[in-house]
């Protein structure tokens, strides 16, 4: 097995393909770095019928169709977006101190991944209009590129929390490093523990877990990333040998989705004992 990395440029990653290709892969597995620019790499594989497994960035729908030998294995980032909503929402509406200026809305920021990623935009919309579908009105604070990053986003919320101070009631996070970043800088700042904002995430990283646990996250989003690696490395070798795939349960005929799962405080222990 060999790793290469795209650099985060579509180019590189091209090169990187066609090097691969030219080494002698059976198999590739692709992140693209821009899910709609997987012609050149579709095109190559195809030439060389190489089977491509697609996994984090799903690319355009028309474009996996190009070829029969091509699969995605991930989630459906929509899902994901509207569970956060729900889990928000739900918070909300049990507790009126959300509201803690008490105006009727709720000020809220989201801290979002990098600038055009797929799972990016729909998370971030999903889960802001599921709040907004639940008639709760939403008062946008600022929505902030942090890149998926923890130190990204904890100086950028610290810059928000110099600006608005203990105004904020609301924090949707795109993914749970960049809420982790979040609570540090609260946990960095003078805002008082019950002055702060209810804060979700998505992914149900151990350290966002033991967050939830302790209360300074009010829940995540659980990516069963480990069975989608068993997946991709099982689906890789039954390629490679030629077996049969009707036991995988594919979607479309070439999408294997797996589903997200909300956690919170009331069921938190489930999963810090996975």
């Amino acid at each position: 097995m060999s790793v290469r990395s795209g650099s985060n440029d579509q180019n590189t990653q091209n090169e990187v393909v066609e090097e691969m290709i030219d080494a002698g892969c059976d198999i590739l597995c692709v992140n693209l770095v821009d899910r709609t620019e997987p012609t050149k790499i579709i095109k190559m594989a195809k030439e060389n019928e190489i089977p491509i497994i697609f996994f984090n960035r799903e690319l355009v729908r028309e474009d996996l169709k190009q070829w029969d030998e091509m699969y995605y294995v991930g989630c459906d980032a929509a899902e994901s977006g509207v569970m956060q909503g729900e889990m928000a929402a739900e918070t909300i509406e049990e507790n009126s101190d959300i509201d803690k200026n008490h105006d009727g809305k709720i000020q809220y920021v989201v801290l979002e991944g990098e600038a055009g990623h797929q799972d990016a935009i729909i998370r971030t919309d999903r889960s802001v209009q599921t709040i907004l579908g639940e008639g709760i009105q939403m008062d946008k604070v600022k929505h902030q590129f942090a890149d998926w990053s923890r130190s990204q986003a904890e100086s950028k919320m610290t810059q928000l929390i110099e600006q608005f101070g203990d105004s904020i009631e609301l924090i949707l996070s795109n993914n749970d490093e960049m809420a982790m970043g979040a609570i540090e800088a609260y946990q960095n700042s003078e805002i008082k523990e019950e002055d702060r904002p209810i804060i979700y995430g998505i992914d149900g990283l151990p350290d966002a877990l033991e967050a939830v646990k302790n209360g300074t996250m009010q829940g995540t989003i659980y990516n069963d990333k480990e069975r989608q690696a068993e997946t991709i490395a099982n689906l890789s070798v039954d390629l490679f040998l030629g077996n049969s795939l009707e036991d995988y349960p594919f979607t479309d005929g070439s999408y294997l989705l797996f589903p997200y799962k909300k956690v919170d405080s009331t069921n938190i222990e489930e999963y810090l004992s996975e």
